[in-house]
Order: C-alpha cells, then sequence, then structure tokens
C-alpha cells in the first residue's frame, strides 16, 4: 500500500516510532492480518552498508542521516560539559546504530519493578517475551529461546586481550561468565551480539522487514510525527509531516508511542499532555496536567581508561596500516569474521563494588581499540580503552521541549553524578578495574596507563577525572515511567494514565533502569506490549454493548 494512503484513513493501530520497540509492535501486531497498522518513523530506510557491519556503529556516531545527533544541556556536576546523547534516526532506531550488545539486565530488576507495584513485571513473568523474541545460537532452554526474530550469538573470535582480560578477572578473585543472561550476571566473559552470520540483526531486519509484505501494514519513513490527536481524553489519531505536506491518520483503535525515553515524552508535551507550567511557557495548549512526563530520566554513566599496548594486536594497528585493513576486509568478506564483526564491547564484566551488595552494581566493557573521544580517529599507536558504567544510578533528569516547535530538540538532562552514591559507586568501580588490570594476564599487555595514568591516584582525583572526561553509555529510560503514584505516566498496562487508546511502550515506560545494555529489555518490552494490546482488544469485542 503506497504511503500517501494513509491521509485520511483510519487504522487499527498507529504507532509512533519504527525503534526496537516499534518495529516489535508493527510485526506482532500485524501477524494475524486483521489489524490494519501505521508505523510512523522520521528516519529513512536503513540503506547505510555500515549499519549492517556490525563494527560499523563507530561509524553512525556523527552521521545526522542516521542519528538525531541530540546533546545534553550543560552538566552542572560535569563541569557544564554538554555530553552526546545518540539516538537512531532510522528504521529500527538504536537497534541499527548501537553496539550490538544483548544483555537483559538482572533477575532483581524485574522483581523489582513488581515489588514497585507492577503487576506482571516480575522476571517470571517477562521470561517468555525475551525467550520469544529470541533466536539464541546457543539453542533452547529455561532461560532462552530459539525461532525469534532477533538473532543472538555469540562472538565469533576470541582475541588475545579478552582472553587476558578474562584471566585477569579470574586472578582478581571474580568467577568466569560465559552466559551474562544465565543464572548469574556476576563474572567476567565474552559479550553475545544481535547479529547473523556476521551481520547486524536489528529489529529492522528481524521484525520489520519480514512484516513489511503483510498488506495490512503501512510504513510512513521519513515522516516526522507532530501531534497526537484527541477527543477530550480520547487518542483519536496522529499529525505527521511527510514530504513538506501536513498528514493526518486516523486510529480507531489506540495510538501507541515508541519513540524511545527522548522523543516519547518530547511528542506527549508538544499534545499538551505534560507538565503544565512547561507547556503553557512554550504556547502549548494544555490536555492533561502530568508532571510526570519527561521526569525520572535515568542514564549509565561511564569511565574510561585508556592503555597502551605492548604488542600490535589492536583495532589501532590494524585500521592504521593499509595491508591489515585490506585483510581483514577480505576476512569479512569471505567467512563474516575479524575485527568487523565485532561490536563495541568485546569482553567485559559485571562486578560488586562491594561484597555485602546482593547482585552486581557496576559493568566493565573491553574495546580493542582508543581515541580521543567517540568517533574521532584511532591512536597511531596500539592502545586500547577500559569502561566502567555504573548499573543502578540514583540520579534523576529530565527531557523537556523547548519550543512548541516539533523539529525543535528536546533539552536533555541527565543530571550525571548529582546522586552521592553513583560519585562513589563511579570512583570505586574504575579503581576496581585498575586493580583487575594490574593482574598478571593483563599486565603483560600494558605498556602504560596512558590515561589517566598513575597521577590519578586519590578518590577526588578519580572524581574529578570522571567529571572531566566522564560520559554517557546510551541507555535513556524511564521519562514515561510505569506505575500508580502520581507521577507515573503509564499503567502496569501501558496505558496513560487518565486517557483511553494511548499507550507508551518503549523503554522511557521502565520505572527503573535495568542492570546492563537495555536494547534487550526494550524488544522484550515491545513483545510484551502486544500481547497486551492484543488481549485487551480481544475482551473489548466480546464486552456486552451498552443498550
Amino acid at each position: 500500500m503506497p504511503v500517501s494512503s494513509s491521509q485520511g484513513l483510519a487504522f487499527d493501530y498507529i504507532v509512533v516510532g519504527a525503534g526496537s520497540a516499534g518495529c516489535v509492535l508493527a510485526s506482532r501486531l500485524t501477524e494475524s492480518g486483521r489489524h490494519r497498522v501505521l508505523l510512523i518513523e522520521a528516519g529513512g530506510r536503513d540503506s547505510n552498508p555500515w549499519i549492517h557491519i556490525p563494527l560499523g556503529y563507530g561509524k553512525l556516531f556523527t552521521n545526522p542521516n542516521v542519528n538525531w545527533m541530540y546533546n545534553s544541556e550543560p552538566e552542572p556536576e560535569l563541569n557544564n560539559r554538554q555530553i552526546i546523547q545518540p539516538r537512531g534516526k532510522v528504521l529500527g532506531g538504536s537497534s541499527s546504530i548501537n553496539g550490538l550488545l544483548y544483555l537483559r539486565g538482572q533477575r532483581e530488576d524485574f522483581n523489582h519493578w513488581r515489588q514497585l507495584g507492577n503487576a506482571g513485571w516480575s522476571f517470571d513473568d517477562v521470561l517468555p517475551y525475551f525467550r520469544r523474541s529470541e533466536d539464541q545460537e546457543r539453542g533452547a532452554d529455561d532461560l532462552h529461546g530459539v525461532g525469534g526474530p532477533l538473532a543472538v550469538t555469540n562472538v565469533r573470535d576470541p582475541h588475545p586481550l579478552c582472553e587476558a582480560f578474562i584471566d585477569a578477572a579470574v586472578e582478581a578473585g571474580y568467577p568466569r561468565n560465559d552466559d551474562f543472561n544465565g543464572p548469574e550476571q556476576e563474572g567476567a566473559g565474552y559479550f553475545q551480539l544481535t547479529a547473523r552470520n556476521g551481520r547486524r540483526c536489528s529489529t529492522a531486519v528481524g521484525y520489520l522487514k519480514p512484516a513489511r509484505k503483510r498488506h495490512n501494514l503501512v510504513v510512513a519513513s521519513e515522516a516526522l510525527a507532530t501531534k497526537i490527536l484527541f477527543d477530550g481524553k480520547r487518542a483519536i489519531g496522529v499529525e505527521y509531516l511527510q514530504g513538506g505536506r501536513r498528514v493526518t491518520a486516523r486510529a480507531d483503535g489506540e495510538v501507541i508511542l515508541a519513540g524511545g525515553a527522548f522523543n516519547s515524552p518530547q511528542l506527549l508535551q508538544l499534545s499538551g499532555v505534560g507538565p503544565a507550567a512547561l507547556l503553557r511557557s512554550h504556547g502549548v495548549d494544555v490536555v492533561a496536567d502530568m508532571p510526570g512526563v519527561g521526569a525520572d530520566l535515568q542514564d549509565h554513566f561511564q569511565g574510561r581508561i585508556q592503555y597502551r599496548c605492548t604488542t600490535p594486536i589492536t583495532m589501532n594497528d590494524t585500521v592504521n596500516s593499509w595491508s591489515r585493513s585490506l585483510l581483514a576486509g577480505l576476512n569479512y568478506m569471505v567467512a563474516r569474521k575479524g575485527i568487523l564483526a565485532i561490536g563495541a564491547g568485546y569482553a567485559g564484566a559485571f562486578v560488586r563494588t562491594d561484597p555485602i551488595l546482593a547482585s552486581p552494581d557496576v559493568q566493565i566493557h573491553l574495546i580493542i581499540f582508543s581515541a580521543e573521544k567517540l568517533g574521532a580517529g584511532l591512536h597511531p599507536f596500539p592502545g586500547f580503552t577500559m569502561s566502567v558504567c555504573q548499573l543502578r544510578p540514583e540520579s534523576r533528569g529530565t527531557v523537556n521541549i523547548k519550543s512548541s516547535d516539533p523539529m525543535a530538540p528536546p533539552a536533555i538532562q541527565p543530571n550525571y553524578l548529582s546522586a552521592q552514591l553513583d560519585r562513589d559507586t563511579m570512583v570505586a568501580g574504575m579503581k576496581q578495574m585498575r586493580q583487575i588490570m594490574a593482574q598478571p594476564a593483563m599486565a603483560q599487555h600494558i605498556a602504560e596507563e596512558r590515561n589517566p595514568g598513575p597521577k590519578c591516584a586519590s578518590d577526588a582525583d578519580w572524581l574529578a577525572y570522571l567529571r572531566n572526561t566522564g560520559t554517557t553509555i546510551f541507555h535513556p529510560t524511564s521519562t514515561c515511567r510505569m506505575g500508580s503514584d502520581p507521577k507515573a505516566v503509564v499503567d502496569e498496562r501501558l496505558r496513560v494514565h487518565g486517557f483511553e487508546r494511548l499507550r507508551v511502550c518503549d523503554g522511557a515506560v521502565m520505572p527503573t533502569v535495568v542492570s546492563g545494555n537495555t536494547n534487550a529489555a526494550i524488544i522484550m518490552i515491545g513483545e510484551k506490549a502486544a500481547d497486551m494490546i492484543l488481549k485487551d482488544a480481544r475482551a473489548s469485542s466480546k464486552a456486552p454493548k451498552a443498550a
């Protein structure tokens, strides 16, 4: 069906955002063939070849054709630095530009969601949706699934630095862990990737590509949603801009926001749903005063240590040599192996900064290259990077519109390190990582700790270093938080409080950020949301009609 035919037509469901959750929703809601779905995406097709080569994520940090290129507002605890906030602006959303790591988080994360009053969100409740999404290379068991749309695979080649890091972690007293999504998260090992045969498996590839063959799915790409349309407190459609035209689409069933932790609250606020004073200050008519829309932003902050390697075995050495680059390219083309087939983190660890903690509170990534900053050229010497991120931050931020113009980026204020616990945990995590790196297995590969170097010794030194150089690890959540308290935005079925036929179904609904990379959990949210939407529709159709 041509995209232009969405003008004035009615759909059963309109999904705004074709990202990690949106592609899942579009696929699952159209499977039966009974429901007509419009999927609206501000970006274009995922045709950039670097999207599909796992290592190509590094080429997408500064590409406005596939990336919203957001920045935070000046961060008070980071010496007023503005921190990059890349988000996917392309079919597949951030699953098309991320580092491909497949991590669900901890069992305790989801049990905590349930303890907060969100029925149906304990680990046992959500596990079937994780398993349903997966095509796990390791096979099916009680915790993993096969046959799903999302390919999950092992790293295709071991690496001497990764082996050394895992051995060093064991020397430091941590267990080896060959499955971070298994019974226990703690320990050191290789990460799994959302890839198949050495190519990225985004939700656009795994879910949307086969769904686009269905007659009941319309995909409007390069289409910017500008407003949710209401009849009182009932969502009845969406207005969007496409090709210089203003298009209106009607929803006979539901409007479902899946724009992510930045764009979902932005669209609600532009539509009159949010903090009343903020909306009035920008000339937006208030439909509902909801102070929680755009509040409670959570993200994983990270600090990095750079090392000069004793031997030329890093990605720096390959990229800076035409002959090695040629061989790497040939290896990838022929066998889909080598450095082009790896993601943002090759190996890593989950550790506790205090033994009294019930589960890890810090994640470590080993990255086999080094550069002055994200997206910059690699150093001309053998180098690699170690990263630490705090898993359960207490700092909370906001996402607020700065204008009634839907094309203007929102004000993103994460407030990194504003909580004392976050400062203490990050300092402890950096020190702990340095202890692992000092173990014999790893020390033999280190010519020097280049940055921050031995001059960084005290807790005050570490905190100053983090404030000068720390950044995000790209996991924003919780800006349309699920719950029943006055600031919660959606209920346990992801329906916006006080509204009919309006849901948010993406990472914005997480009550608290999961302890690990967020993409797998957001895909799970899409799976569970689709199931709830269809069940609610069936229940509604069977309900007796009023006389």
